[in-house]
């Protein structure tokens, strides 16, 4: 029996034991102010900037230079054109100039915070300001564990990550496109990936942005949960859209981009810039050519329904030189990051940057080492919405399981790290020390007795016993102990209540929509 059990139980206090042990108080905990009860996290330690007034400056100018002087296209939508006319950039065919200045003036209608709506009320999240939410990787076409290998995505292994985000205490967020489902038609798979989200999870979700059809799709659902007049007026779903860099916007990113932007719907606005590849090898090039086209996909959103809400959204990366391909977790997009975050702050927008990258093959130590170092900038640098918290493995081409419950482990510690330190004479206990005095232990403390539940961060995949004792229970690593993990999640998981009509509608919907079209599979 350990000193704190042996001294509540002899005090006359319930003890670990009579509670149910270590897994007892993990479940108080997560259920708790730090855990399920918490929707979002509200930021107690201040952003880190790094850039001087005079190098930020710098960078805007250049940003500014490179939408006067370079300009960008945007592709295969006449009315994105359109709208650029009336509102004062010069249109050249389909390439678009803006004096200095422009994108701000039209950025100044985007709201600075919003609240997207979940169908528990209580998981609905606040994103920008000083929230902080966490939400699964998206985008991955295989998916990967140590029992099967690494394979294509199915709608069962979406349906898993579903089930695991929503048994995490420490997301906020359902996400997106989870997997791939490749076993499901491309033209209908959103469908399903949408309903999903809808039934499994009761906590705010993502939509499709491959076509225009699937985005309006997608936010038809959201309408059906939420009802229509709600949606109208409440942000009910995002949809994630990502520039062509360099200094591209295609048709099928606008046309999507603009359909959640004319429902009342957040468009998350993302350049992903491999140095070297889509933006120069230099940070500070890479961070002004983001910045350029970042505002460019915001302001659109604000021409066509000014108003909407909108996410600043970023992705640096860097590549291997020597052979071509990209690489995460790297230093450089970290401390970019930094930057991206003074700058999203300046444009007072939200902020979705950084997440859990890395390129190795498997949950191992260098998972975690590029994994730490990337979500660390995410959390430093200010973003409010963070994709890719947890499962990203294998330059995002996988989504691991095993990865998955140990990166919602690791949100578990950043939740502690970013409510930072508190200061009360609880926090502060002066009467522990008047209590055991020079050269006493304070297990047995009346503080310590009435803390140590929630006093620390208590890991679910760590091992923190002797050696001893770890090596008779088996030498388990860490990516072993989250195979069990995430079997005992699953194996436990049970689906939060969905209306029966709502749900009826839903399929309905989706019935339709399938009847409507052929099975397309590219």
């Amino acid at each position: 029996m350990g000193t704190v059990e042996a001294v509540a139980e002899t005090s006359g206090q319930p003890s670990r034991r009579e509670r149910g042990g270590r897994h007892a108080r993990r479940e108080q905990r997560s259920h708790g102010p730090q855990g399920l009860g918490r929707p979002y996290i509200v930021r107690g330690i201040p952003t880190y900037d790094i850039l001087s007034e005079e190098n930020l400056v710098r960078i805007e100018e250049t940003a500014d230079r490179i939408l006067a002087e370079i300009g960008i296209e945007f592709r295969d939508d006449p009315v994105a054109l359109d709208l650029w006319r009336k509102a004062g950039a010069k249109v050249d065919g389909v390439l678009v100039k803006f004096e200095p200045g422009l994108l701000r003036e039209v950025l100044k209608t985007a709201p600075a915070e919003f609240t997207q709506h979940a169908r528990n009320p209580a998981r609905s999240v606040q994103i920008g300001g000083n929230k902080v939410v966490f939400s699964p990787a998206y985008g991955s076409p295989f998916v990967m564990d140590l029992d099967k290998g690494r394979r294509y995505g199915t709608i069962e292994d979406f349906r898993n990550f579903i089930k695991l985000a929503q048994s995490s205490p420490w997301l906020h967020h359902s996400g997106g496109t989870i997997c791939e489902p490749v076993d499901v038609p491309v033209n209908k798979r959103h469908l399903d990936m949408v309903y999903s989200h809808i039934k499994y999870s009761d906590r705010a979700f993502m939509g499709s942005v491959t076509a225009e059809s699937r985005a309006e799709d997608s936010i038809e659902m959201a309408r059906i949960v939420f009802g229509r007049d709600f949606a109208d007026k409440n942000c009910v779903i995002l949809g994630n859209v990502n520039v062509n860099s360099p200094l591209v916007w295609d048709g099928t990113m606008t046309l999507a981009l603009r359909a959640y932007a004319r429902a009342n719907q957040a468009a998350v606005i993302v350049p992903f810039i491999l140095g070297g590849a889509m933006g120069p090898v230099t940070n500070a090039g890479a961070i002004a050519q983001s910045l350029a086209e970042t505002m460019a996909g915001c302001a659109l959103t604000q021409l066509e329904r000014p108003g909407a809400p909108v996410i600043f959204g970023n992705f640096l990366s860097s590549m291997s030189l020597r052979s071509g391909s990209p690489t995460f977790g790297t230093p450089e997009p970290a401390v970019g990051s930094m930057v991206i975050g003074q700058l999203a702050r300046r444009l007072n927008l939200p902020l979705r940057c950084s997440g859990n990258f890395t390129t190795s093959k498997l949950p191992d130590a260098h998972a975690m080492n590029e994994g730490t170092m990337s979500m660390l900038a995410a959390v430093h640098c200010g973003a409010n919405f963070i994709l890719h918290s947890a499962g990203f493995l294998d330059g995002l081409l996988s989504m691991s399981y095993e990865k998955f419950v140990m990166d919602a482990d690791f949100c578990g510690a950043l939740h502690t790290y970013l409510d930072g330190v508190k200061i009360d004479d609880n926090q502060l206990a002066l009467d522990a020390f008047r209590e055991v005095g020079p050269g006493n232990h304070f297990f047995g403390s009346a503080h310590t007795l009435a803390n140590y539940e929630t006093a620390f961060w208590d890991s679910e995949i760590a091992d923190n016993e002797p050696f001893e004792k770890w090596e008779a229970a088996g030498s388990l690593d860490a990516a072993t102990r989250a195979n069990r993990r995430w079997k005992k999640m699953l194996a436990e998981y049970e689906a939060p209540p969905l209306d029966q009509s709502i749900d009826e509608a839903l399929q309905d919907f989706m019935a339709r929509r399938k009847d409507a079209m052929e099975d397309a599979w590219y």
